[in-house]
């Protein structure tokens, strides 16, 4: 359990990850529906939620960086996955903030959506790639799963004969 970043034993960074990809899904289905019912409400949800979703994943951001950077052994295989985790997470960030520049100073009244909806599809499946390793680190590594001694015997066993 390399987790360093915890409240009560339990890992910060995943507890708090569902909040960007729920906003960050948010934003690209708010754009999707301004786009088909040009209802100024849904423009401005989107906008809302794309900020909020960048203010969300710089928050989530911070322990995970901190357990990949302290707690990750260099040599074991979770350090690459939370490399590739991570890479694809700031991308889909940028992407986002990105997303959030060009749309914000159309709040009072919205415009076209067509980039807003292509930039979040693209930090969406940027975010979806960045699960995908994420939950490697879970599945694979056992990053932030504290392990019953029978687990932690056997997971000993299984690295003696690899």
């Amino acid at each position: 359990m390399y987790s360093k970043v915890k409240i009560l034993g339990h890992p910060i960074h995943p507890m708090l990850v569902a909040y960007p990809i729920a906003l960050y899904t948010a934003t690209l289905v708010a754009y999707i529906i301004y786009a088909a019912h040009n209802d100024p409400f849904f423009f401005r949800a989107a906008v809302a939620a794309n900020i909020a979703g960048i203010f969300m994943a710089g928050l989530a951001a911070l322990p995970g960086f901190i357990d990949w950077a302290v707690g990750i052994p260099s040599e074991s295989p979770a350090k690459g996955h939370g490399l590739s985790h991570m890479l694809l997470n700031v991308t889909a960030l940028v992407i986002f903030i990105i997303n959030a520049i060009v749309h914000t100073g159309d709040w009072k009244h919205p415009s076209g959506t067509g980039s807003g909806i292509i930039l979040a599809l693209l930090g969406v499946l940027c975010t979806v790639a960045a699960g995908y390793f994420g939950w490697t680190m879970i599945q694979n590594d056992h990053v932030g799963v504290a392990l019953t001694p029978e687990q932690e015997r056997l997971e000993q066993g299984v690295k003696v004969m690899q």
